[in-house]
């Protein structure tokens, strides 16, 4: 089996684990996590598969490439800002029951908030009580969590050479440090992804996205003139809503604004194919498609809750991670009625003088073992559940997308398409993953050329004013990573 078609069929069993990692929010059981109460949390409850499903699993459980090994320790601990355990309108994931069913496994979810994981983790960390495992999937973790001792080499625990992994380790070898690595990467997943409402589309006799894409005419001048034709102001109608329209355009240059080159961190601020993306991005701004944040406390419309203009027709696009729209069609009403066929989404646009391909930025669906971790056999024995998940019940996560989160034909199609886009392309932008520092310096670059409110600036103004500062961080990062002694 070919892996892209592997990885966009596969990619649906583990839905449910994924879909909300990359929204960079917590809810309000995160309180006490801010708070400093290093207690387990514990949500409501979500939904059970169903007996057909948890039989499926069941005849997993003997899969050749699962340890046949009884766990010293059934219990790992999970540190993040949401838990694998399915909460109300979830479903819990394949991977899970799996990993219940094989070994008796059980996950303990380690709750902090999303401003506070870090400083959690490292005060576990340095008083010997750290959790076991954290995810990767916001692409924050690498490589500073190599540097600063946080996370260790999955390499004695993964055996990436085997059947099981042997699909999977080119995209871990992207997250190498000192020739080990760091994180487990189960699949690459779109990162961004442009979401609309068809309903908007056909009252303003707008040509249909999807349509547009497989024809191969889904371009950045069809999608400039229909912001521009859609947007009215004095109607409270814009083009573009949301925070992430800015990386999600830039990353269809193909080329990551930091990545990593033979072990070193770089960055692609001269690339010509990043200039040309954000000029387009500034011509954009200029056109005043955008909704004004800043004229609204540097927020979006609603600033989530009310799917920032896509529920009431307001808004054409909203460029954000398909955890958006993977839930019950009651928690994505703010989006449109997904029952009615309104909620639909395509890659980002290409560029027309390019070489022809939708490129599309990539996170990956992983998870990183840390420092000091009580169960790291444990943790392996779930990523090697997680593994044979992925590849052999995706069929159940396709039985979610349509049975509990009523997705139609189309919006299935266009996401393996999308998967089928990061499985041969992935775009891995490490900007948030080396340092506090760079990540402050890259927030206000990476948003430079569509700062709303008038404060966008040109991206040659934009790399004369950060280039420097952006060179002198990786500078350090690469001196850390060249410090540190290979294990």
């Amino acid at each position: 089996m070919k892996l892209v078609k592997r990885l966009s069929a596969a990619s649906l069993a583990v839905l449910m684990a994924a879909s909300i990692s990359a929204c960079g929010s917590s809810d309000s059981s995160g309180d006490a996590a801010a708070n400093g109460d290093t207690t387990t949390a514990t949500t409501e409850p979500g939904k059970e598969l169903n007996e057909d499903q948890k039989n499926q699993v069941a005849s997993l459980t003997e899969n050749e490439n699962l340890k046949k090994t009884e766990l010293a320790n059934k219990t790992i601990k999970w540190l993040a800002h949401y838990d694998i355990n399915p909460s109300a309108g979830a479903v819990k994931g394949t991977e899970l029951e799996l990993f219940e069913q094989k070994y008796d496994g059980k996950i303990e979810w380690v709750n902090a908030d999303w401003n506070s994981r870090y400083t959690k983790l490292a005060s576990l960390v340095m008083a010997n009580e750290s959790p076991d495992f954290f995810p990767a999937d916001d692409m924050d973790t690498f490589p500073k969590g190599a540097i600063k001792a946080m996370f260790q080499p999955i390499d004695d625990y993964v055996d990436l050479d085997s059947e099981l992994w042997k699909e999977s380790k080119k995209y871990c070898d992207d997250f190498l440090f000192n020739g080990k690595h760091y994180i487990a990467v189960i699949y690459p997943e779109p990162n961004l992804v442009c979401i609309y409402n068809t309903k908007t589309i056909e009252e303003n006799s707008l040509d249909d996205p999807a349509e547009l894409y497989y024809n191969d005419e889904w371009t950045w001048d069809k999608f400039q003139d229909m912001c521009k034709t859609f947007t009215d102001a004095d109607n409270e109608k814009y083009g573009l809503d949301g925070y992430w329209y800015g990386n999600a355009i830039s990353q269809t240059s193909g080329k990551p604004l930091i990545g990593m080159t033979d072990g070193k961190i770089v960055h692609n601020l001269d690339d010509p194919e990043v200039a040309k993306a954000q000029d387009f991005m500034y011509n954009l701004e200029k056109d005043n498609v955008c909704f004004d944040r800043s004229s609204n406390n540097w927020s979006t419309r609603g600033d989530g809750t009310t799917g920032e203009g896509l529920g009431s027709y307001l808004t054409l696009f909203i460029p954000t991670g398909l955890w958006a729209i993977q839930n019950t069609p009651e928690n994505v009403k703010i989006i449109g009625d997904v029952e009615a066929g309104e909620i639909m989404f395509v890659p980002m646009p290409r560029n027309p003088n390019g070489d022809g391909t939708y490129y599309m930025g990539s996170r990956v669906h992983g998870y990183n073992i840390c420092t000091g971790a009580p169960n790291p056999e444990g943790v392996a024995a779930y990523l090697d559940c997680c593994q044979v998940a992925y590849q052999e019940a995706a069929n159940i996560g396709e039985e979610v997308l349509r049975e509990d989160y009523k997705w139609n034909d189309d919006m299935i199609k266009m996401r393996d398409e999308c998967y089928k886009l990061c499985a041969e392309h992935p775009i891995f932008d490490l900007q948030n993953g080396v340092s506090p520092e760079l990540d402050a310096v890259m927030q206000d670059l990476s948003q430079a050329t569509m700062i709303t409110g008038g404060g966008a600036t040109t991206w040659t103004e934009a790399v004369g004013t950060n280039k420097a500062k952006v060179e002198w961080l990786l500078d350090q990062a690469n001196t850390n990573i060249a410090d540190k002694p290979t294990k």
